[in-house]
């Protein structure tokens, strides 16, 4: 196995040899084999380990199994620590999804401060079967279908070529140590399914599935890269990149039998769908806001305008000042005639800590007044004749749940209020970061 490690390496032109580069360790047997055959190969490399603190006592477990597996190679090693819960919970994302934003954007850090030839991660060829499935249910394009590649930039994943079977027999013949992760056996998890319920079915059906699923993966690769150089014209023509980090996408091509294709293709890389797609087409009301979970996009008189939502700088160019009252006067608070950076609440219906950002399409609060029920954002936005500016400028309060408590500056929450049996006042102040 080493030497077909060895020879796909520099058959493929993977990394630059003699560099050094990173290696994504998880402590699952994966990872282990990779840097067990990156360390008999000779390859120069430090490793980067996340810790995501999703599994009470494992996830420290495998740092520390990590940490010493960095140590016996002599290799450096970067951990990071994630409240990953929490991340999913402000971002809208399943915790798999934030998981692996978080991941990535942790490796990408490392690239370029340490300038990392390559990140290197442990997919194999199952990994790659499975991530079929997975985009196949989720709706995704031809992209999606190709399935994982041996490099993508400055991603590379060296051990695509060897199955699962091969993996677990090197770990074996080598004697390597690895720690399980009790969830690859729960079945909670799509890709666990597929695993474990999808994948022998088809192999009792079809003893060559593995193979013969490969073979469509790599026909699927070829089709895609025709694919992708038939619709360049379209992205030179109709598309163009600002200086401010804005992308422009003139719809002259709207009437196109082909239409829904090609902007499904422009938007796809913003992390929009094939329903915010069918809408655009359709909208005729220039103003109307859509938005991913990392972009916008506003209609605008036959243009789209796409723009990254900045969700990090509010917590940079803002800092939240809260301060816990145990006695007070309910009586004498000026709860009708505070500044607008500031709010009061009742200490003990906050869970601590508060965090700033942006509003996103679907959000919704119960604001002060209303007993019952709650309100979305964007009808608050409407009812106070909100322009778009406001609306893509509005910061909104959270507590540690993500709960909205206040859009700052305009409405609490009727669940967090002042009352007079309230025992503890939290008074919450926004101010620049500077102050």
């Amino acid at each position: 196995m080493l030497t077909r490690f060895i020879t796909h390496i520099q058959q493929q032109h993977l990394f630059p040899s003699g560099q050094q580069v990173l290696l994504a360790v998880s402590g699952g047997i994966d990872s282990v084999v990779l840097a067990h055959l990156m360390y008999s190969a000779g390859y120069p490399f430090a490793i980067a380990h996340c810790n995501f603190h999703l599994r009470p006592g494992d996830c420290d477990r495998d740092e520390a199994f990590v940490r010493q597996l960095a140590q016996q190679y002599g290799a450096h090693v970067h951990v990071a620590q994630f409240d990953t819960l929490q991340y999913s919970n402000s971002h809208h994302l399943c915790v798999e999804d934030a998981a692996r934003r978080l991941r990535y954007d942790f490796f990408d850090q490392l690239r370029d401060k340490h300038h990392y030839a390559a990140i290197l991660t442990a997919h194999h060829r199952d990994d790659a079967t499975e991530t079929f499935f997975i985009n196949l249910l989720r709706g995704t394009g031809l992209a999606g279908l190709h399935g994982i590649v041996d490099r993508q930039g400055y991603l590379v994943r060296p051990l695509l070529p060897f199955s699962r079977a091969e993996i677990e027999q090197y770990a074996a013949t080598h004697h390597l140590s690895y720690v399980e992760d009790v969830t690859n056996a729960s079945l909670d998890y799509r890709r666990n399914q597929i695993r474990h319920q999808v994948m022998p079915l088809l192999r009792q059906i079809q003893p060559s599935a593995d193979q013969a699923l490969q073979q469509t993966i790599l026909h699927l690769q070829s089709v895609e890269s025709l694919y992708q150089s038939l619709l360049q014209p379209f992205l030179v023509q109709y598309v163009t990149h600002q200086d401010d980090g804005k992308v422009v996408v003139s719809l002259d091509f709207a009437q196109s039998p082909h239409a829904h294709q090609i902007l499904f293709e422009i938007l796809r890389p913003y992390q929009f769908n094939s329903t915010t797609v069918r809408q655009v087409l359709a909208c005729r009301q220039s103003g109307k806001l859509f938005s991913s979970p990392t972009h916008t996009l506003l209609y605008d008189r036959g243009k789209l305008i796409i723009s990254p939502i900045i969700v990090q700088s509010v917590n940079a160019l803002l800092q939240i000042k809260s301060e816990i009252v145990p006695q007070f006067d309910y009586d004498t608070l000026p709860l009708r005639s505070l500044p607008s950076n500031q709010a009061y609440f009742d200490a003990d219906k906050v869970r601590l800590p508060l965090k700033l950002r942006h509003w996103v399409e679907g959000d919704r609060f119960q604001p002060l007044g209303l007993k019952n029920g709650s309100q979305l954002v964007s009808d608050f936005f409407t009812d106070h004749k909100f322009s778009l500016i406001q609306k893509q400028s509005q910061l909104i309060l959270v507590d540690a749940s993500n709960t909205i408590i206040w859009i700052v500056g305009h409405r609490t929450t009727h669940p967090h209020r002042v009352t007079p049996q309230t025992r503890r006042l939290l008074i919450v102040t926004i101010l620049p970061s500077d102050s």
